[in-house]
């Protein structure tokens, strides 16, 4: 995808030379809480495979996503990258959650008493989508942690409240338009230059929203049962016939730009993300399309994880944002606000440490 967030990240880069440094040798053998010299060949989920035992690599892209966010599908060989360890930590000796507590102290030291009376914002997300929106974790989980951290970081000092409507068409339709609501917390975002391509929903969110800077990029995969006729194919054209399933109101321009609509395909909509899943366990669809993370829980708590192939073709790395209504007069005041704490989170290395730590959080509830 190309609407990824390249930013420079020094933190990142630092930390980097400093394992290399520290090693005796550069691993030769892909082993979680080393780094790894990439090989010819090698993919995202290869790599994953060799250094955890499955090929869900979102946590090696969100470890190296200046490094990979510009090209995922290709690795050049020689590319140093760190693989994190099991629990999200970047090197053995480092601490997960260290840099939040160090940047929390910092905020309360810098915090001064503002005599002007600044109503909190009004966030809305939705549940049905750990470990990113799902009112049972920590802050609400990934999505919604990045979101009131952001708004205390980079200069920010405002209060937000946090509603939870599970229906997430409503947050576009009613909440965001009518002020109910002012930003909802998140949505993958469609490339809004390529409109001709895009159907109703997505292009309303080009013409009606405005968006954050990137906030997550997503592994997306597409599974299929091993026996199936789609497994592995090599190109997203050679799903022509296929019954894909994605959840009511949820995003779909990822299929969308690559032809996958109506009727070179059939779209399956059902209520949740474990409705498709049980949907492709029970043989009523061909593919299952979500972040590989989530699928690869739901299909194992359906006891079906040895009769799922994930296609290691077919990848796609969508961004996810924060949106407002255009309709809101200080809607992109809001955004810029989170895109400056965004920003120097993801310099000083807070953003890992919040995504690290709630996957570290969402891996022991469901273990």
């Amino acid at each position: 995808m190309n609407r990824m967030e390249t930013a420079p990240n020094a933190f990142r880069a630092t930390l980097l030379a400093a394992a290399i440094g520290a090693m005796p040798f550069v691993a030769a053998a892909q082993e979680a809480c080393t780094t790894y010299n990439v090989q010819d060949g090698d993919t995202l989920g290869s790599i994953a495979q060799a250094a955890y035992g499955t090929f869900d690599y979102q946590n090696i892209f969100n470890a190296n996503r200046d490094a990979l966010a510009a090209n995922p599908d290709a690795l050049p060989a020689g590319l140093q990258l760190i693989l994190p360890c099991d629990d999200g930590r970047l090197t053995a000796d480092s601490e997960l959650t260290a840099i939040i507590a160090a940047e929390s102290d910092k905020q309360e030291t810098k915090k001064k008493k503002n005599p002007l009376y600044e109503p909190p914002l009004k966030f809305v997300s939705a549940n049905d989508w750990p470990p990113f929106t799902d009112s049972t974790m920590e802050g609400g989980g990934i999505m919604n942690r990045l979101a009131m951290t952001a708004l205390q970081r980079a200069g920010n000092d405002r209060e937000a409240t946090l509603s939870w409507i599970d229906d997430w068409g409503s947050h576009l339709d009613v909440l965001l338009p009518s002020g109910a609501m002012d930003i909802s917390s998140a949505w993958m975002m469609p490339d809004c230059t390529k409109l001709d391509l895009l159907g109703e929903f997505s292009t309303r969110r080009c013409t009606e929203f405005d968006r954050s800077l990137p906030v997550y990029e997503m592994a997306f995969s597409y599974i299929t049962l091993n026996d199936n006729k789609y497994a592995n194919v090599p190109n997203f054209a050679d799903l022509e016939g296929a019954r894909i399933c994605r959840p009511t109101d949820w995003e779909r321009e990822m299929l969308e730009v690559e032809g996958l609509v109506d009727p070179f395909i059939t779209l399956v909509e059902l209520p949740t993300l474990a409705d498709c899943a049980q949907a492709l366990a029970d043989g009523e669809v061909d593919l299952y399309v979500d972040g590989t993370e989530t699928a690869l829980k739901l299909f194992a708590e359906l006891g079906v994880s040895d009769r799922i192939a994930i296609n290691p073709y077919l990848v796609q790395f969508p961004t996810f944002h924060f949106i407002v209504s255009k309709s809101n007069p200080r809607g992109r005041v809001y955004l810029a606000m989170i895109n400056r704490g965004l920003t120097e989170m993801r310099e000083s290395g807070e953003w890992y440490d919040i995504v690290a730590s709630s996957l570290a959080e969402y891996n022991a509830l469901n273990q």
